[in-house]
């Protein structure tokens, strides 16, 4: 007996010192804004107390663009985008809570009402009666469910691998999976996640993702995870993946008469290009494009193609700085 009790303790003690070494606490607030939030960051408080990190760029004149990361993405992924836009349009794009420099929110609520309610009160703060919604993955599912909720207020969507649809079956037989996305819902492992979140994890989880792996640099691979580890960030990746999927219905799309543009990477393996053509032919008003050779982050993978099908859709639309509409 006191054999096995001194195995115990000794197993017990490799296991707390394994625990401080592979250990990666939460970032440091000050030091993240100082490196991601400089101007034209701003931060905008809510009414519920949540401090929103945003960028507002681009004629205050021209038609409103608001656009939503993804899943434990920040609002950095835009820029190519914005680049393009900026010049014509008001684009604004913000940390969706329990993401970026945002963080952590009064109460801890991640579920999807939530989301749907910070977009309509970071619009009410910056004036906006009608804007465009747009959002990539989560973002584009966000967007969605916004507006169903809102449809008074949204002009047009657009939506680039978006979540939303029934899950679908990727064509890619020899897809590995997406290690980030699976650590996140598995119990004990997500507990961990808290506290041991290693830089290699989140570089192969992006590497993952995309099919241009030209975009996963060491710059972005740092500011996935430095951000992932802001304060909050972890606790609310793990509510948000504790929550079961509810796909939207086809009766529920067909009530969004708003024009969509829907942009897919055709080698996603996270939301499969049939998860976008089922948008396509649910959603009443929409042009669909797919983008051969690209994965889960067009505007950052094939920020040229995408860039030009976007703008294309806009004045086709008549979404310029003339009309407004």
């Amino acid at each position: 007996m006191k054999r096995l009790l001194k195995i115990v303790g000794v197993l017990a003690a490799v296991l707390v010192v394994a625990f401080f070494v592979l250990r990666t606490p939460d970032t440091d607030p000050v030091e993240m804004r100082a490196k991601y939030g400089a101007a034209p960051s701003q931060f905008v408080e809510l009414p519920n107390g949540a401090k929103v990190h945003l960028r507002d760029e681009g004629p205050r004149d021209a038609p409103a663009i608001i656009l939503l990361h993804g899943s434990n993405s920040d609002l950095h992924t835009w820029q190519p985008w914005v680049d393009g836009l900026k010049a014509d349009y008001r684009v604004i794009r913000f940390d969706q809570p329990g993401h970026g420099l945002t963080g952590a929110i009064p109460g801890g609520d991640y579920s999807i009402p939530t989301y749907v309610e910070t977009i309509d009160e970071v619009a009410d703060a910056l004036g906006l009666e009608r804007f465009i919604l747009g959002g990539n993955s989560m973002g584009g599912g966000h967007t969605l469910h916004y507006a169903l909720a809102h449809p008074e207020r949204v002009q047009a969507m657009i939506l680039v691998d978006a979540s939303g649809p029934p899950r679908m079956q990727s064509a890619d037989k020899d897809e590995g999976g997406n290690i980030g996305f699976t650590i996140a819902p598995t119990p004990v492992l997500n507990q961990l996640m808290k506290h041991i979140t290693p830089r290699s994890v989140v570089e192969q989880s992006l590497s993952q993702s995309v099919s241009n792996q030209a975009i996963v640099t060491s710059q972005a691979v740092d500011r996935y995870w430095e951000l992932l580890r802001y304060p909050g960030n972890r606790e609310a990746t793990i509510f948000r993946f504790s929550q079961d999927y509810e796909p939207l219905t086809e009766a529920q799309l067909s009530g969004l008469a708003m024009p969509a543009l829907i942009l897919w990477g055709e080698e996603d393996r996270l939301i499969p290009l049939s998860a976008g053509q089922w948008l396509n032919e649910k959603l009443p008003d929409a042009e669909f494009h797919a983008l051969k050779g690209i994965g889960h982050l067009p505007m950052e993978e094939a920020p040229e193609d995408s860039l030009a099908a976007l703008r294309g859709w806009l004045v086709e639309g008549g979404f310029t700085k003339t009309t407004g509409n």
